[in-house]
């Protein structure tokens, strides 16, 4: 794990791709990562989550004042987040909001999906920062923090991400997981009410899979 802040407050860690938060029920006994972390700082409190399959900024709370502030901004969607994915297709906008209402925990797979009478409001901005012959590198600004939201809204937009199989990506060599990294993450502190920016490295499976997009 790669630490990129800590104090008595909060704890912001890269988070490697392939571990989940939380339990996830499936693997008994299988590590996840506030497990790891408490391991090694002590007790921590989960404040939001990534995908098991996605890297990039975690952000813990280390008591539960700092748990319940945190909580607030989040709620209140005074949190800007930051991810970068890889895409299928070229998209013919620079920018586009999607708004498709989101349902969760959907069937046996437990995908997330478009629904309009059942689904919850969701907006995830896109903006396109490179385009290849048959892939794109978007940043996307989600608004609301719905499981799977990116991932979904990517695919109902026609442009799963790379690696995404879940949501009818085709079979790829580039990338081994969905092709998504949360770049990072912007609050106020919970003691000064300063606003911080955290950021995390692409890692090495999605620096490889740029890089032969570029080349070719």
């Amino acid at each position: 794990m790669e630490i990129l802040f800590q104090d008595a407050s909060i704890l912001v860690i890269n988070k490697p791709s392939g571990l989940p938060v939380l339990p996830d029920g499936w693997e008994e006994n299988a590590p996840y990562l506030q497990q790891q972390v408490e391991a090694q700082f002590g007790p921590v409190w989960v404040v939001h989550r990534l995908d098991k399959v996605t890297s990039g900024v975690i952000l813990f709370a280390r008591s539960s004042d700092s748990h319940r502030y945190l909580n607030q901004q989040f709620e209140d969607r005074l949190v800007k987040k930051v991810y970068h994915a890889i895409v299928n297709g070229a998209p013919i906008w620079d920018d586009h909001t999607a708004r498709h209402p989101l349902r969760i925990n959907v069937g046996h797979s437990h995908r997330t999906m478009v629904d309009h009478r059942h689904g919850k409001p969701s907006q995830t901005h896109f903006h396109v920062l490179e385009r290849f012959s048959d892939a794109s590198l978007l940043e996307a600004f989600p608004a609301t923090g719905r499981t799977h939201q990116v991932r979904v809204h990517a695919f109902a937009l026609g442009m799963p991400l790379v690696g995404d199989v879940l949501y009818s990506a085709p079979p790829t060599d580039l990338i081994a997981r969905p092709a998504l990294h949360a770049l990072s993450l912007s609050l106020a502190h919970p003691l000064s009410g300063e606003i911080m920016t955290f950021s995390a490295d692409y890692p090495d499976d999605f620096k490889r899979a740029l890089k032969i997009l570029r080349d070719n």
